[in-house]
């Protein structure tokens, strides 16, 4: 039986340690999410904020899991500024489960220093891979709470299995009244915008050798087949700096990113990006790299 918003939100006010969020698109994942690191920071405590949620962008851009750490309530109004990222490299975590799991139980851990950590997730909450998801996410990060944002019971089943395999002390919690649902149109407006916003308008194009991109490319790979490809910039200490679209003519490539300057490699993403329109395809890798 789920409790009201208010209610969760105040049992949670002297909560410290590490919170998960988990509900579907538009049940107040984010409006929580801050109110708990707003919480945190009143009481004079460091809060990290988390956003698994690779289809939005409260922090980072998306395709990225993102890590903020925040002591003083004026830095939520530049929440989007991360301190740290992960690249995923998809919209939707179905098929980067991997990528997605290790990239948040790593920023978690790197967040252990604050008082507390909030971890938003993915609105994928329905089928085996937002079950699996929401087990390996909470298998790895063994969370003092779970908070379970749901509008009928469509949590049921994972909340049910997060107490019975995991023991996890979940919450379970109607979304906060007033709270309008965005249109499918509206989404995809709010992420092309989020797109603009993290390639900018003073991209460099880098030329690189292909041997610089991960996963690693078959002796023989048709380079043209990488044209328009979203990838990670990474650094030599294995973090994202920020995202790049590759460009193909001929036996050249090239790089489009603001983040050159301390690039090392560059991790391939599961889809292709306009950067005029900022409209993306996904991409099996499976199938780009050795055509199955």
């Amino acid at each position: 039986m789920s409790e009201s918003y208010e209610v969760v939100a105040e049992r949670l006010a002297g909560v410290d340690g590490t919170i998960v969020v988990l509900g579907a698109a538009d049940t107040g994942k984010t409006t929580l999410g801050r109110a708990l690191v707003a919480d945190a920071l009143a009481a004079g405590r460091v809060a990290a904020y988390v956003d698994g949620d690779v289809a939005a962008d409260t922090v980072g851009p998306p395709t990225c899991v993102g890590l903020r750490i925040l002591r003083d309530p004026a830095e939520l109004d530049d929440l989007r500024r991360p301190d740290e990222l992960r690249f995923v490299g998809a919209l939707d975590p179905s098929g980067v489960l991997l990528p997605e799991v290790v990239g948040v139980a790593s920023l978690v851990e790197a967040a252990r220093s604050a008082d507390r950590v909030v971890v938003d997730t993915p609105g994928r909450i329905a089928g085996v891979v937002g079950e699996t998801l929401a087990y390996h996410l909470v298998e790895l990060l063994r969370p003092d709470v779970v908070v379970a944002l749901e509008v009928g019971e469509e949590l049921e089943p994972v909340v049910a299995m997060l107490r019975r395999f995991l023991s996890a002390n979940v919450l379970v919690a109607a979304p906060p009244d007033g709270l309008v649902p965005r249109s499918p149109l509206e989404r995809l407006e709010d992420r092309r915008a989020a797109f603009a916003r993290a390639f900018g308008s003073d991209l460099t194009r880098w030329r690189i050798h292909p041997g610089v991109v991960a996963p690693t490319l078959p002796e023989g790979f048709d380079l043209e087949r990488l044209d328009g490809m979203l990838v990670g910039i990474h650094d030599d200490r294995g973090r994202c700096l920020g995202l790049g679209a590759l460009e193909v003519e001929g036996p050249a490539v090239r790089v489009l990113t603001r983040h050159g300057d301390a690039m090392r490699g560059l991790r391939l993403g599961s889809m292709r990006i306009d950067l005029e329109t900022f409209e993306t395809d996904p991409v099996r890798l499976r199938q780009l790299i050795f055509g199955i």
